[in-house]
């Protein structure tokens, strides 16, 4: 499900502050910068860190090749 732009503007990682990449096929919100991944849920991203996952270095390398290959910008630029 895809998101709004102008939500998809605004949005930060709540630990860091930076910017996110909204990868649509999987429904999440990727920090590449913490290795962290936010759920979106029926068009609804869910924002919390304790609801966050962590992920492995597998899949963080596999998540930059999906962002890199489909061009995904980031949530906004620093």
């Amino acid at each position: 499900m895809s998101l709004d732009q102008s939500l998809l503007n605004i949005l930060a990682c709540p630990e860091d502050k930076g910017p996110l990449f909204f990868i649509e096929s999987e429904s999440l919100l990727y920090n590449p910068r913490l290795h962290r991944s936010y759920a979106v849920i029926d068009g609804i991203p869910v924002m919390l860190i304790q609801e966050s996952t962590q992920v492995s270095d597998a899949d963080h390398a596999r998540l930059e090749a999906v962002i890199a290959a489909q061009g995904i910008k980031p949530t906004f630029t620093a």
